[in-house]
């Protein structure tokens, strides 16, 4: 969000530098491509940033989801070995 707001400092100056010599139709086109060109900035960073949180959420669901398999598996081996031991002492 810094880079989006810094370019948008910089085309501000740049334009209000510019606009001195230029007639109010170029001003007027520069400005559109400017804003333009800062949502599209914009919509990059906002698909990047959610393409992150899709891969953070992927990745939690993922580790819960091997963290239960562990947890159900020691379940069972425990239960396995209370069954053995029980057998051995004739229970």
């Amino acid at each position: 969000m810094k880079k989006v707001t810094t370019i948008l400092a910089m085309a501000l100056c740049v334009g209000a530098l510019g606009a001195c010599k230029k007639s109010p139709q170029t001003q007027a086109a520069d400005n559109y491509e400017a804003n333009v060109d800062n949502s599209a900035d914009t919509m990059v960073a906002n698909v990047d940033n959610a393409a992150d949180n899709m891969t953070a959420a992927t990745d939690n669901a993922s580790d819960a989801m091997k963290d239960a398999a562990k947890n159900k598996a020691s379940e069972m081996k425990s239960n396995a070995d209370n069954q053995a031991d029980a057998m051995k002492n004739g229970k």
